[in-house]
């Protein structure tokens, strides 16, 4: 079985992309066979690995709205035993064609049920709402790993996102669990980042991981060369901190 994460969170500008290609990328360097959905109307994670648009045939909206194999939406990377089903603009119509089908919560979960076993990860990229999209990313998913900016508004936000994932397991996914909360773009140097940090530790204890993901410039230079950050330079302190990510994250396991 594959253990299946999405990667959510409604605010934008997270992280939550960056998270989503460097934990994958790092889960396949140590030899785990993974799979990135690009479930993200943007298509960031898949222009972000190096999938050309124009080349991109076949996407995750043919799997939802025409019942495409998924299979033939998978493309390689230049990350060995790293996959990814691929997006690109035409997902943002998905929201409004799955509206009126049966059963549209649990589409991607009967999607995804074709590959359960190909891969040992397989890694969700929500788009940054609370949509039909993301309620689908939740109902496929075991686990919701949730990117936390370290800014008061984000508490705000996470306050709604949790919520939310209780709803959908009383209701959709009695099975669904939160994986951890990794706080992103953190500062040192910001005396409100601390603050923040802090206030969601105490709160929220164990669920926070204790990797943090600093603001790095690297990290944001690596998708314009459609690699991860991980690869495109490993020793920087972005890179770093994803990889110590990926150790917490299978020590966790």
């Amino acid at each position: 079985m594959s253990q299946i994460v999405t990667v959510a969170n409604q605010k934008g500008g997270v992280g939550k992309t960056t998270t989503v290609i460097n934990l994958a990328s790092g889960l396949a360097i140590v030899g785990k066979k993974t799979l990135i959905v690009d479930l993200d109307p943007q298509s960031n994670a898949s222009t972000g690995l190096g999938v050309d648009y124009k080349n991109r045939k076949h996407t995750i909206y043919d799997c939802l709205i025409q019942d495409l194999d998924i299979n033939k939406a998978i493309y390689k990377t230049l990350v060995p035993d790293l996959d990814i089903v691929a997006a690109n603009m035409d997902l943002a119509a998905a929201e409004i064609e799955l509206t009126s089908v049966n059963g549209k919560e649990y589409i991607l979960k009967n999607v995804l049920s074709k590959i359960t076993g190909k891969y040992d990860y397989i890694i969700i990229d929500s788009p940054p709402s609370l949509g039909l999209l993301t309620l689908n990313g939740l109902v496929a998913c075991h686990e919701v790993l949730i990117p936390m900016q370290c800014e008061f508004f984000a508490l705000e936000g996470l306050s709604h996102l949790l919520k939310t994932i209780e709803l959908v397991k009383r209701k959709l996914n009695t099975s669904l669990k939160i994986k951890a909360i990794v706080l992103t773009m953190h500062d040192r140097r910001n005396g409100l980042t601390a603050t923040v940090e802090q206030d969601v530790r105490n709160h929220l204890s164990t669920l926070v991981y204790n990797t943090v993901i600093p603001r790095n410039v690297k990290l944001s230079e690596a998708p314009s060369y459609g690699k991860p950050g991980v690869i495109y330079d490993f020793k920087s302190t972005g890179a770093m901190a994803y990889i110590n990510l990926v150790k917490e994250f299978l020590n966790k396991n």
